[in-house]
């Protein structure tokens, strides 16, 4: 099968750092070229592949010092897909919305992976004018703020399986991981981890927006010497960090899409204390990889039970539904219908 994947030029593929989207479309995409598929991926030029590279800009956005407009890069990117679009199968896009005009306008077939959240207001007479494109979430609570949109399929993210190295035992602090955000709650995590006499080790980056919450906030917090701030740290130093942990803490305050990091722990064999909203209750098994807990309380009381847990139990879990050979596997059948579809349409058409 031919296939384009079409990345967003923030980050590279995979991402240098923090990069959730990037992330699982670098996955997705070496699957499904050692699947033995034919796959290009449209991404920055710093992005690393066994696909055909399709390269707008010399290298991701966010660290090119010189991008003053990155709607321009991603808008460019674009117009190259469509000019490309007779020479795919299938084009599979990790762009949000952005194609939908495009896509309206060329005949292959196409599908969108909604790697964010869709509970802002601004989405909806979008998604209704826009309901001819196929969508697929993330999660089934993702699909709930537009249940009108034209989805197609869920499928989880996944991981490949020697990304992060399964570890018996865990160390004594716990651990945090992401970005510095309101809707994170690191706020809450260092509350969890100073009730529960703990350490709490933190790495996570800040985006401008989020500035002036770290700074008024956070900031404060971190002068605990129980508190230790890392920084963003890139993908070869998480396996050590989650792995060696007792457990990750995940105390969000939104309707979280997915929380790969959720995921990426439970591959270390590390288990999650998380608070329930979004995704984390079709990600975590309550009791096996990990608590769900709604307040302060709750969440300390988990910290002390995470003993309980067998670590090996959450690998297991991570194999068997978060690899990236299932992810890839789920995308083929939402591809081969999409195909099968115009082929019907097309011998319809034929038939009159």
């Amino acid at each position: 099968m031919r296939i384009a994947q079409v990345a967003p030029l923030f980050e590279s593929v995979p991402p240098k750092y923090y990069g959730g989207t990037e992330r699982v479309v670098s996955y997705l995409t070496e699957e499904l070229v050692q699947q033995g598929h034919d796959v290009t991926l449209f991404a920055s030029g710093d992005s690393v592949t066994s696909a055909r590279l399709a390269a707008t800009t010399r290298r991701s956005l966010r660290l090119d010092k010189h991008c003053v407009d990155q709607l321009a890069h991603h808008v460019l990117m674009l117009e190259r897909v469509v000019q490309r679009a007779g020479s795919f199968d299938v084009i599979h896009f990790h762009v949000d919305y952005l194609h939908f005009p495009y896509s309206r306008r060329h005949a292959t077939p196409q599908l969108t992976t909604l790697h964010g959240r869709l509970d802002l207001p601004d989405l909806a007479p979008l998604y209704r004018e826009f309901r001819d494109m196929p969508v697929v979430s993330i999660s089934a609570a993702q699909r709930e703020p537009l249940p009108f949109a034209n989805w197609i399929g869920t499928v989880h993210h996944g991981l490949p399986r020697n990304v992060y190295r399964f570890r018996q035992n865990g160390g004594e602090y716990l651990a945090f991981i992401g970005r510095i955000a309101p809707e994170k709650r690191l706020d809450r995590a260092i509350e969890i981890a100073k009730r529960a006499g703990l350490p709490l080790k933190i790495a996570a980056k800040v985006d401008d927006v989020d500035r002036e919450y770290y700074e008024s906030l956070i900031k404060p917090m971190l002068y605990d010497p129980r508190i230790e701030y890392l920084g963003e740290i890139g993908e070869g130093e998480k396996d050590e960090f989650l792995g060696d942990a007792l457990a990750l803490l995940f105390p969000i305050d939104w309707p979280e899409p997915f929380g790969l990091v959720m995921v990426e722990a439970m591959a270390c064999g590390t288990p999650v204390i998380a608070f329930s909203g979004g995704s984390v209750p079709e990600i975590i098994a309550e009791g096996q990889t990990g608590f769900i807990v709604n307040d302060l309380d709750d969440a300390v009381a988990a910290v002390h039970r995470v003993g309980e847990l067998d670590r090996r139990r959450c690998r297991e879990v991570f194999e068997e539904r978060f690899t990236a050979t299932r992810m890839a596997c789920d995308y083929i059948e939402l591809y081969s219908t999409l195909l099968e579809a115009r082929f019907r349409s097309r011998k319809g058409l034929a038939s009159r």
